[in-house]
């Protein structure tokens, strides 16, 4: 089962830079609000991971972002968050920012399981989880 989690963002003043839209570093903390909701979404708490883990966190490891179209203050976006692909220490994500149906911006996403300040495997229950909500090809 693919599953696309969808998060809404509203624009607000404080997401603008001097010329009126977006700057482009308010996307990134878009895309992780999109991130971390869906951890959320499969039963995956940050917190609980790092106490019940033995102190296990993500971090991203790599990030290629394509700013295609501008979004400007009282938009209504859509972030899109798909697992694409599991391996062993990290995932894969495409994300997307949408206004409707136009895409304004674009990201492929690893992000990399770490235990004390190094990467680990991923626990194979939560391993599990994002393997159930890849897209086909990267299941």
């Amino acid at each position: 089962m693919t599953h696309t989690h969808s998060l809404t963002v509203r624009i607000y003043y404080e997401d603008t830079d001097f010329s009126g839209l977006v700057y482009h570093a308010s996307y990134l903390r878009f895309m992780e609000r999109g991130r971390t909701e869906l951890l959320r979404d499969l039963g995956l708490g940050q917190r609980e991971l790092l106490q019940a883990q033995g102190g296990l966190f993500f971090v991203v490891r790599a990030m290629t972002i394509d700013f295609r179209k501008p979004a400007q203050m009282d938009d209504l976006l859509f972030v899109e968050t798909v697992v694409r692909e599991v391996s062993g220490a990290s995932f894969d994500l495409d994300q997307r920012v949408m206004r409707g149906g136009d895409m304004l911006v674009g990201a492929q996403v690893r992000i990399a399981a770490v235990e004390g300040g190094r990467p680990r495997r991923l626990p194979a229950q939560v391993r599990e989880k994002f393997v159930s909500v890849a897209s086909p090809r990267g299941a």
